[in-house]
């Protein structure tokens, strides 16, 4: 999928192709965004920005995913693309546009924010499953790479059922959040295929020898993305973990 097998984790609003580069030597891996494609999780960005969130909010998101992917080729990196949709047909298009340029698209079934919510989009989806598994099956019917961004501890929500969707509507990796309950990586891991990115408080080989113990095959830094520091421990950890292991 990539390799370090260290990803960047999508920052709202600020994770743009500048702050890949930036790092790109201790990465496999960056997803840009995240970014909302329609109407409805565009208004709910701008109710965002106006309680002082970063929000990206292009004139023309697909466009702005096409420029910014295109300004990552030069770089060595895979990127993605992290995107919010209360809607199927952006989903499509933006998928094509991964897929041209070898880039995982990957669905926010993540934030919580109450805005993005009650759009349609985010955490809701992981309470609507038809609706995420819909954009799933969207999502690969482009010929993108197709990852789910998903938290653990949402009330109600059976993360390895979630799981089991995603996998059943062909997609590809899902990113846990694990919201300080790592062990959650473990019952994900062995229900399914998935190549699973493990993230939250990924920051140095005790957490990476944790994660990757429970089974994922790589980890993710959101916060700490633009500590170099940080990211050569990673990606040293990572390297030690799993040399010569290939999935």
């Amino acid at each position: 999928m990539f390799r370090p097998r260290v990803a960047l984790a999508s920052l709202s609003g600020e994770s743009d192709a500048g702050w890949a580069r930036s790092v790109a030597e201790h990465v496999g891996c960056a997803f840009l965004g995240g970014i909302a494609l329609d109407e409805a999780t565009r208004d709910a960005a701008r109710q965002l920005v106006d309680r002082d969130r970063n929000e990206f909010l292009p004139d023309d998101p697909v466009s702005f995913v096409d420029e910014q992917l295109g300004a990552l080729e030069p770089t060595p990196v895979r990127p993605g693309f992290n995107v919010r949709s209360a809607s199927v047909e952006p989903v499509r298009r933006v998928g094509a546009v991964c897929r041209d340029h070898d880039a995982i698209l990957e669905l926010n079934a993540h934030c919580r924010q109450s805005e993005m919510c009650a759009a349609g989009a985010g955490e809701s989806l992981l309470r609507n499953t038809d609706r995420l598994e819909e954009q799933v099956s969207e999502a690969t019917a482009s010929g993108a790479t197709v990852s789910v961004k998903v938290r653990a501890g949402v009330d109600g929500v059976d993360l390895v059922s979630v799981a089991q969707i995603v996998e059943g509507a062909g997609g590809d990796i899902l990113h846990v959040d694990a919201m300080d309950s790592e062990g959650v990586v473990a019952p994900v891991t062995d229900a399914t295929d998935l190549f699973v990115i493990a993230n939250n408080g990924v920051r140095d080989q005790e957490t990476v020898r944790e994660y990757l113990g429970y089974g994922a095959d790589a980890v993710s830094v959101g916060r700490a993305s633009n500590d170099r520091e940080i990211l050569r421990d990673v990606h040293a950890a990572v390297d030690a973990q799993q040399r010569g292991v290939v999935r």
